[in-house]
């Protein structure tokens, strides 16, 4: 068995020791009436009015129709599993959702993601740590500006990241393991949540990702957890059809920052996200794509002891299951 499918398998074993799912009630939407559903899904224009008993359906109704909680294909799919594994999250703060391009870590406009997508696609080998790349908003209540870099689950920030500090950059922290040379560190603390709301590249998350952000908001402040927690957009991070998106960083029921992606979340499940996965270190099992979790040595042996337990009792079984009847015959 290749090492990183070993890994992977250890990677899985560990989670669910670590980790006890809690299945949260599907959640319960407004429903639009049967004619509003009908014209919205011919594509019949909006802000139409056939007759005084029948609402106008407005632009909003129809994307949540087409593109938002309502669509056809939500909770169609299963989650488990639905994200490439990786080992580290980089998320580099930049200007706002709204005016990143579909593919903006390519983009000859902006330079700063894309020469930092380049660079870390060239040392690719050289960095041991598996890397994924993340454009995320730019906003007051993080106390963060365009160029800041945060670094998951190691929870750092380095501030100012300039196109002619990328190279240095990626060869200080990412290959070597290093602080930056040029720029100071700084520790986060609290828990971070990061919808995809790029609109530019697909409409789902365009639609869904902003609701969720002011929704997540709205509960943060209720609750009082305007320092513990914060929320922000970000890029594409793969799966449009399971929007919305959400990664959440926080400290699990021991303390270490671990990163949980969510699908297929809406406006009703951000209280459960917020009560039960930050507030309670659970893990909403209905909603669960991967986990992004740093195991330590102990958590690693103790993981590969119980698959190798695993392999000798399964090959215990294969075993009495080819000679059983043989054996059967022989006590008879």
């Amino acid at each position: 068995m290749p090492f990183k499918h070993l890994r992977h398998s250890l990677s899985s074993i560990t989670f669910y020791l670590h980790f006890s799912p809690t299945i949260s009630p599907k959640p319960s939407f407004t429903r639009f009436s049967a004619a509003i559903l009908s014209h919205a899904m011919a594509g019949t224009p909006e802000n139409f009015s056939t007759d005084a008993t029948t609402p106008a359906v407005t632009d909003a109704e129809a994307d949540d129709v087409k593109f938002g909680f309502q669509r056809a294909e939500m909770y169609q799919s299963k989650l488990a599993g639905t994200a490439t594994s990786y080992d580290r999250h980089l998320f580099l703060c930049y200007k706002s959702h709204e005016t990143w391009p579909s593919r903006v870590e390519a983009s000859d406009s902006d330079l700063l993601p894309m020469l930092l997508s380049n660079a870390l696609k060239a040392r690719k080998d050289d960095i041991k740590i598996k890397t994924m790349l993340t454009i995320c908003e730019v906003r007051d209540d993080m106390e963060v500006s365009d160029g800041d870099v945060l670094i998951f689950p190691e929870m750092i920030k380095y501030r100012d990241l300039k196109e002619s500090d990328v190279d240095a950059f990626v060869d200080d922290v990412l290959v070597n393991g290093n602080p930056w040379s040029s720029g100071l560190q700084k520790s986060l603390s609290g828990s971070y949540v990061f919808v995809c709301a790029h609109s530019n590249r697909d409409k789902r998350c365009g639609v869904c990702g902003p609701i969720l952000i002011e929704e997540f908001g709205k509960a943060i402040e209720s609750k009082g957890l305007k320092d513990k927690v914060y929320v922000t957009a970000c890029s594409h991070i793969g799966g449009h059809k399971y929007a919305g998106n959400v990664i959440i960083f926080s400290p699990d029921k021991d303390g270490k920052i671990v990163g949980h992606w969510y699908g297929y979340v809406a406006p009703d499940d951000v209280p459960v996200l917020i009560d039960e996965h930050i507030g309670e270190g659970k893990v909403i099992e209905r909603l669960w794509r991967f986990v992004l979790v740093v195991l330590s040595f102990v958590s690693l042996l103790h993981a590969l002891l119980l698959f190798c337990h695993m392999v000798q009792v399964a090959t215990f079984l294969f075993g009495f299951w080819r000679i059983g009847p043989w054996l059967l015959e022989e006590i008879s």
